[in-house]
């Protein structure tokens, strides 16, 4: 088995003071960055913005919707991988200093990241450093043989030594794949296996050999020093060890983001860890972030039951506590990550690349799309938006289905529209695009924009959570409070008004903001079906 102490070290970027007048939007120092503050947007840079006609998705493309992305408020953006590679996701890497020719040249990249910065937008990328793609050069070689240049680049053994390995077949949240180890030649199982948790075409790395990890140090050198890019989303970090070597996974992040930190204090690294909250603390140590994916189970599942639920991974399916609140679920579990790290990010989101689209769990119900929206930005945590989620994309796996085109304008005006593929969810009969819902005062998409805006105030990205206990198994209502300032929020789940003694929210007089119209007298508030209101005091 691999025993990978990886400990990537990257050279930070140096901050330049310029005083050029020609710069219109002056950058935050990095060190000034609070990621609590930021809004992230995920794109799959394949199905996002196709600049030269070819149907595929790419970096010039990205760079002409920047004010897109700068007018819907986001702060950050995570880029699904972008190296070459033989498949269309991009997740097996066979070059790990290099930009996928179809999406354009390391230069695009860095104009992308350049003006970017200059709206004053960061910039994070997959990095994927838990195995290689079967066709890396590294894998091609380490094949021919044990006496191969590469062949401790990856994990070998024999089917004898790992039968019951093999034999368990065991599914988890992040991979459906129940076969690990992988014979080199299919018709002839008998000899040599590579592990690779994922499957066979994507070998996992040996982290034990040391030439392994000075190759991901530089690797990593290049894209924050040569590059500019801002940080990294970790892929599969759970799986850098086995499972039963846990602690030993939590001691390689801690040193990863040590040694980064040292050149660059303000690299942002978030890390997948598709795990209950028990599990997922330890790995806080060596991240800036990690992923609610909890949370994101719990808003939907809530939407959707019209009842308030917290969920929590266990096993192979989710727990679900009917009696738990989301404000008392976040006050008991935070702490465990801030126990490992005190300045621990937590990022919350609704769906991300590997789940199904939020407009689809929801059935396309746009009360409910506004509603999950509504409770992501309102709760704490970083957001990140799915591309596409604020103009309420549809998809449902398989993977390909919710990564399809984005949708600019209606066909007959997008010119940046990607074709790589033919959506099957997501077409100009079941979806609105972005130009049609700009024009649009209650569309989803300004719907987001408002909520973003809200979003920004210290007291919903900075802000504490208390919970407001409202009668009733469909009402969400908590506080958030920040210094002097406190607003309570409350939410109705249900697909009918619900009246509500008003005097649980005495002192919160003044309306922030409100979904729907709430009617609210001196002893009673009435919230319409799926409605939000949101007072202050």
């Amino acid at each position: 088995m691999k025993l990978q102490q990886l400990s990537i070290v990257i050279l930070g970027l140096i901050m330049a003071t310029s005083c050029t007048s020609d710069q219109s939007i002056k950058e935050e120092p990095a060190s000034m960055t609070n990621w609590n503050k930021k809004v992230f947007y995920e794109i799959f840079v394949q199905s996002f913005a196709d600049s030269n006609g070819d149907g595929i998705g790419d970096i010039p493309g990205m760079t002409s919707k920047l004010d897109y992305l700068s007018d819907l408020g986001v702060d950050a953006i995570w880029l699904m991988p972008m190296s070459p590679s033989p498949s269309y996701h991009k997740y097996d890497v066979v070059d790990y200093r290099a930009i996928h020719p179809d999406y354009g040249t390391m230069e695009d990249f860095k104009t992308f990241i350049n003006e970017a910065h200059k709206r004053n937008i960061k910039v994070v990328m997959d990095f994927v450093i838990n195995h290689s793609g079967y066709d890396h050069p590294w894998f091609q070689d380490a094949m021919t043989g044990k006496d191969a240049k590469y062949r401790d680049y990856y994990v070998w053994a024999d089917k004898d030594s790992i039968a019951e390995q093999i034999a368990k077949k065991e599914i988890s949240f992040d991979s459906d794949n129940i076969r690990q180890w992988h014979p080199v030649e299919e018709d002839n199982p008998v000899g040599e296996h590579y592990y690779g948790f994922f499957y066979g075409g994507m070998p996992d790395l040996n982290y034990d050999n040391p030439l392994v990890r000075e190759e991901m140090y530089d690797a990593g050198k290049f894209w924050l020093e040569q590059i500019g890019v801002d940080g990294f989303r970790l892929d599969a970090a759970k799986h850098i060890y086995p499972d039963d070597r846990a602690t030993d996974s939590h001691a390689f992040w801690k040193e990863f983001k040590t040694k980064m930190e040292e050149v660059n204090p303000d690299v942002y690294l978030i890390g997948e860890v598709w795990a209950d909250a028990a599990t997922a603390s330890p790995y806080a140590a060596g991240f800036t972030s990690l992923f609610n994916f909890d949370r994101a189970f719990s808003i939907l599942e809530s939407i959707n039951k019209e009842r308030v639920v917290a969920a929590n991974i266990a096993g192979h399916g989710y727990e679900i506590d009917s009696n738990a609140n989301l404000a008392e679920v976040i006050n008991t579990s935070l702490p465990w990550f801030k126990k490992y790290n005190s300045d621990f990010v937590e990022a919350s989101f609704l769906s991300n690349h590997d789940q199904n689209r939020v407009a689809s769990v929801l059935g396309d119900d746009v009360s409910k799309i506004k509603l999950s929206a509504s409770l992501l930005f309102t709760l704490p945590g970083t957001p990140y938006i799915y591309y596409g989620e604020e103009i309420g994309m549809l998809g449902m796996k398989p993977d390909e289905n919710i990564r399809e085109p984005m949708l600019w304008d209606e066909l007959s005006n997008d010119e940046m529209r990607t074709s790589w593929m033919e959506a099957t969810y997501t077409t100009d009969e079941s979806v609105r695009s972005v130009a049609f819902q700009q024009k649009e005062r209650k569309s989803i998409l300004n719907h987001y924009k408002a909520l973003i805006d809200l979003k920004k105030q210290d007291v919903f990205s900075l802000g504490d959570i208390q919970n407001l206990a409202f009668e009733g198994t469909s009402i969400i209502a908590f506080t958030r409070t920040y210094g002097d300032e406190s607003v309570a929020v409350v939410h109705n789940l249900a697909d009918q008004s619900q009246t509500l003694n008003a005097e649980l929210l005495k002192g919160y007089n003044t309306l922030v903001w409100q979904e729907g119209k709430v009617e609210r007298t001196e002893s009673t508030i009435e919230l319409p079906a799926r409605g939000s209101v949101i007072y202050k005091k």
